[in-house]
């Protein structure tokens, strides 16, 4: 009766917005992924955090329909059993509530137990639970998004349907997917960075990157400094004017070729250093390449080659 009683008060609501209050226009449009009602003729928000309900499901009954309702979290490939399974939670309640009488609560214990065992049940999926908990636990650590940490739980399954995890440890191939995850996704973090936070060494893990980019067949573009930029300013405290005039001078040494051939990360760190003495907010060199992962000698060289060919003047 309560789903019904909502129903009716939603179809209430969108009947009372026939019109736009604004412009009077009736053409107003719906847009779920955002969850708004939106005059299509002033762009007026009518309406937010709408629900999208769905397709009706058909049933020829109410039990029907209760076991066809949609509901429980959503598909992950970040655990190994993509988050559908049941789990029965540490606390001794009921769905209520309610405290569990002592005597059941044996029986609970021994449901929970079984619960955690059957949910690993064979090698594969041992592997995959403890690769994708280290997955994880890296991803936290230098703190990347969702959508990376999903790309590299779908990268690594792929090498574990190849294979390809044979005769190298599980932590290097995660390792690895997490470095080309960043590179697929845009989101750029240096073989150091990946290391620092993982129990490898930064040659396994370029190793076995170079693997499986190979075997996997992933078309990866070779990152960019001027991806490293914001990342860089930010944890600089630099202003946007510095960000700004760091990519003016990467796109004019990117079209005199200064940047190919030379690591990103260097040219980048070096670009932020020129930008930072000409906005008068100046940096050191060690302040930048503890940053940035690079050496002095490294920001000095590319700063000499920059200023140089690109004719900026930097009074020291």
């Amino acid at each position: 009766m309560s789903d019904e009683k909502e129903k009716e008060k939603k179809e209430a609501k969108e009947a009372e917005i026939s019109e736009c209050p604004e412009c009077a226009s009736k053409h107003l449009t719906r847009d779920y992924e955002r969850g708004e009602l939106v005059c299509e003729d002033c762009g007026l928000v009518l309406d937010e955090s709408m629900i999208d309900q769905g397709p009706e499901w058909r049933a020829f009954d109410v039990e029907q329909g209760e076991r066809r309702a949609r509901t429980g979290a959503p598909m992950t490939y970040t655990i190994h059993d993509k988050g559908l399974s049941t789990e029965i939670g540490w606390k001794n309640k009921d769905s209520y509530g309610k405290s569990i009488p002592t005597r059941n609560r044996a029986q609970l214990y021994r449901l929970r137990k079984w619960q955690r065992r059957i949910r690993v049940s064979n090698a594969t999926e041992r592997n995959l639970a403890f690769a994708l908990s280290e997955l994880d636990r890296m991803a936290s650590g230098i703190g990347l998004p969702r959508n990376v940490r999903e790309t590299a739980a779908m990268i690594y399954r792929k090498a574990v349907n190849k294979n390809l995890i044979r005769g190298r440890s599980i932590e290097g191939v995660v390792a690895a997917s997490l470095y080309a995850a960043c590179r697929q996704c845009g989101v750029p973090r240096t073989l150091d960075e990946i290391a620092s936070c993982s129990r490898v060494g930064r040659k396994e893990i370029g190793r076995t990157y170079r693997f499986m980019t190979r075997e996997l067949k992933l078309r990866l573009i070779p990152t960019r400094p001027r991806d490293y930029i914001s990342r860089f300013c930010s944890e600089l405290k630099l202003s946007g004017e510095v960000q700004a005039k760091t990519l003016d001078i990467l796109k004019e040494a990117t079209e005199k070729e200064l940047t190919s051939g030379r690591g990103p990360t260097g040219v980048a760190a070096a670009s932020i250093y020129i930008a930072s003495f000409l906005c008068n907010e100046r940096r050191t060199q060690r302040e930048v390449a503890d940053i940035a992962g690079v050496t002095e000698v490294t920001i000095r060289n590319r700063y000499k080659e920059l200023t140089e060919k690109l004719g900026i003047e930097v009074q020291l």
